[in-house]
C-alpha cells in the first residue's frame, strides 16, 4: 500500500465504508446517510426500520472482515451532479440524493465503488479493502438526522481503525481502563451522585458528592479572596437583558425560557451579564479598576437529551466564573495574572500536561474587526511573554471576544477542555458599562471572562476518571474510616472518629456486626484514603491501627500523630 495512503484518517474513512457494505449485504434495505473518520475512529448513520442490536454488531464486524480478506478493489469516478442523484434515486437512497440537491451544480461529484457497494465521498481511500487489517466496531447509538431532533432518528455504529493489530489491541486496553474509571459507575460506587429521568441532565448529589464538591469550591474560594469580590446574580433576567448582551441571538435555542406577568424571562446559560449589572451600580473610576467579581453561579442550558452524559454533559452545572473589567494599560498583566492562576490550579489538582489554543474571530460574531483585532494581539502577546507553546483555533472564538482554552491532558491520555480567559472589548458597550479616567472622560472598560475548572460538575467527573476515584486527601470525600473488630470496641471507635472530626478529618465510623475483613473490603471499594482499625489492643494502649487504600499497613500509632500525618498530607495537597 503506497505510504501516502497510510494515514490514520483515510484507514478509518476506507472502513467506514467498509462498514457500510458491510450493514447494506446484511441488511439490504438498510439505507446510508453520513459516515466521517473520527478521532480514534469513525462512524456511519443508517435509516433502518429496526433498531441494530448488539448480536447485529458481532455479524457486521464479521462480514467486514470477509469483505477485507477478498481484497475488493476500491475505484473513484467522477460523475456530474445530475448522474449521481439519478444513481442514487435508483438504490433508493433518499438521504444521499439531498446531499447531493445541495452540491452546486456546476461542481464534479466523487463517487468511490468497492464491489457492488456506491458511496459519495471525497476521499481520498485505501486501494483496495484488504488494506483494512485491524478494525473494531465499538458501539451503538441514536443520532438524528444531520443533528437536528427536529428529523427522523437515524442509528449510529461507532467503530475504531488503526494500521497495525498492536496499535487497535493497545487502544481496546485503553477502552477497558477507561470504561473502568467511568466516573458514573465510581460515582455509584462511592454514593457520590445520581441522575434520574425526573431532572434529566441534572446531577443530584449526595452527602458524599457535596463534600467533593465543597472541597473544589473551598479551594477556588481560597485562591480568590484576597483579590475577588464574591457575588451571586439571579437565576432568571428578562429577555431583553439576554438581547441587549447578544446572547439571544447566539443561544436562544439553548436557553429555558419562562413567562410571567407578560414578561419573557430566560434561566441564565451563563453569569456575565448579571455582572455588568453589578458593575453599573454607581459610579466607577480608573482607581476603582482593575474589578474582579467571581461567582459560583448556577446555570442551565438545554442541551440535547441525547448529548447527556453523567457530569460530562448537563443541563444544570455550576461555573467558577469570574470578570475583570480593567483599562487598556492593565489588559496584559491581568491576562498574565490569570495565566498564571490556571497553571498553579491545575497543578494543584493533580494535572501537569497541559495544551493551549488560541481560538479567533467566529464567523457569526458581535463588534469590529479592528476590536477583534485588538483582543487577539492582547492574548496572543501574553502567551508569548510567558513562553507558552500554544496553537491557533481559527474561528472557534465566542460570539462576543476571542479566547485562551486549556485543554487537560489526563492519565489516559485524554484531553479535556476545561479553562477559558476572553477578551471582550463588546459586551461592556452594549450593556452600558462605563468608567471615569484620569482626565475626567467617560471610558469603556475591557471585559475579561474567566474560567479555571469551567463546570464544577464536569471537572469533578474528569477528576473521578483521572484517579480512578482515588481521589487525594485533600479531597476525597471520606478520609478516614473507623472500624470496630467487635462490639467491645464500639464506644471507643466512637471516641476515636469524633476525636478526627474536632481536628477538621473528614471521618466516619462502621459499626456494623461484619468480619472486619468484609468491612475493609466494602470501604476499599468505596475508595476510602484511609482504613482506621480498632481492636482490644488499640483501645487498651489508646492507639489506633492505619491501613492505606493500597492495602499498605502503617502499623499502630496514636490519634494525634495519625492527625499530623493527615494534615500534612492535606496541606501538601498530596
Amino acid at each position: 500500500m503506497p505510504k501516502d495512503s497510510e494515514s490514520l484518517e483515510t484507514i478509518r474513512h476506507s472502513t467506514a465504508h467498509l462498514m457500510a457494505q458491510a450493514v447494506q449485504q446484511l441488511f439490504p434495505s438498510a439505507q446510508v446517510t453520513i459516515g466521517p473518520a473520527i478521532e480514534d475512529g469513525f462512524y456511519y448513520d443508517f435509516a433502518t426500520d429496526e433498531p441494530f442490536t448488539p448480536n447485529d454488531l458481532e455479524k457486521i464486524e464479521q462480514r467486514m472482515k470477509e469483505l477485507a480478506q477478498q481484497d475488493i478493489p476500491i475505484k473513484a469516478r467522477t460523475v456530474t451532479r445530475e448522474e449521481a442523484i439519478q444513481l442514487f434515486s435508483r438504490l433508493n437512497e433518499k438521504y444521499k440524493v439531498e446531499i447531493i440537491k445541495e452540491i452546486p451544480k456546476d461542481e464534479s461529484i466523487t463517487l468511490y465503488e468497492q464491489g457492488e457497494f456506491i458511496d459519495l465521498c471525497r476521499g481520498p481511500h485505501v486501494p483496495s479493502t484488504g488494506s483494512l487489517k485491524a478494525f473494531k466496531l465499538t458501539k451503538l447509538a441514536g443520532a438524528y438526522w444531520r443533528g437536528d431532533s427536529k428529523n427522523e432518528m437515524l442509528q449510529r455504529i461507532y467503530g475504531t481503525a488503526w494500521l497495525t493489530q498492536e496499535d487497535l489491541d493497545k487502544y481496546l486496553k485503553h477502552l477497558e481502563e477507561a470504561e473502568k474509571r467511568d466516573h458514573r459507575k465510581i460515582g455509584k460506587e462511592m454514593d457520590l451522585f445520581h441522575v434520574q429521568p425526573d431532572a434529566p441532565g441534572m446531577a443530584f448529589w449526595h452527602d458524599k458528592g457535596r463534600k467533593i464538591y465543597q472541597a473544589v469550591i473551598q479551594y477556588m474560594r481560597e485562591a480568590l479572596r484576597f483579590d475577588y469580590q464574591e457575588v451571586v446574580t439571579p437565576q432568571i433576567m428578562d429577555r431583553s437583558l439576554w438581547e441587549k448582551s447578544g446572547h439571544w441571538s447566539k443561544f436562544a435555542d439553548l436557553m429555558f425560557t419562562t413567562t410571567s406577568e407578560n414578561h419573557d424571562f430566560a434561566v441564565k446559560p451563563m453569569n456575565c451579564p448579571g455582572h455588568i449589572q453589578i458593575y453599573n451600580q454607581g459610579l466607577k473610576s480608573y482607581r476603582d479598576l482593575p474589578l474582579r467579581m467571581a461567582e459560583f453561579g448556577i446555570c442551565h442550558r438545554n442541551e440535547p437529551s441525547g448529548t447527556l452524559h453523567g457530569l460530562m454533559r448537563i443541563r444544570q452545572f455550576t461555573q467558577d466564573d469570574a470578570h475583570v473589567f480593567c483599562t487598556e494599560e492593565q489588559l496584559q498583566s491581568e491576562i498574565i495574572k490569570l495565566i498564571d492562576m490556571v497553571y498553579q490550579t491545575y497543578r494543584d489538582f493533580g494535572f501537569d500536561r497541559i495544551i493551549i489554543r488560541l481560538a479567533t474571530r467566529p464567523e457569526q460574531r458581535i463588534g469590529e474587526d479592528a476590536v477583534w483585532d485588538e483582543a487577539e494581539k492582547a492574548l496572543e502577546v501574553a502567551l508569548n511573554k510567558k513562553g507558552l507553546e500554544w496553537e491557533l483555533a481559527p474561528g472557534e472564538g465566542a460570539f462576543y471576544g476571542p479566547k485562551i482554552e486549556f485543554h487537560l491532558k489526563d492519565c489516559l491520555d485524554r484531553v479535556w477542555q476545561c479553562g477559558t480567559i476572553q477578551v471582550d472589548f463588546s459586551m461592556p458597550t452594549r450593556l452600558g458599562a462605563q468608567y471615569v479616567a484620569e482626565d475626567g472622560s467617560k471610558k469603556i472598560p475591557i471585559m475579561i471572562h474567566r474560567a479555571i475548572l469551567g463546570s464544577l460538575e464536569r471537572f469533578i467527573g474528569i477528576l473521578l476518571e483521572h484517579y480512578a476515584g482515588n481521589l487525594p486527601l485533600w479531597l476525597a470525600p471520606t478520609q478516614a474510616i473507623v472500624l470496630n473488630i467487635t462490639d467491645k470496641q464500639a464506644d471507643y471507635a466512637k471516641q476515636v472518629v469524633d476525636a478526627l472530626r474536632n481536628q477538621g478529618i473528614r471521618a466516619d465510623v462502621d459499626l456494623r456486626n461484619e468480619k472486619i475483613g468484609f468491612k475493609i473490603r466494602e470501604h476499599t471499594l468505596q475508595h476510602v484514603s484511609y482504613i482506621v482499625v480498632v481492636g482490644q489492643r488499640e483501645m487498651d494502649t489508646d492507639q489506633i491501627a492505619v491501613r492505606l487504600l493500597s492495602g499498605e499497613d502503617l502499623g499502630a500509632m496514636s490519634i494525634q500523630d495519625f492527625v499530623q500525618k493527615l494534615h500534612e498530607q492535606i496541606k501538601a495537597r498530596q
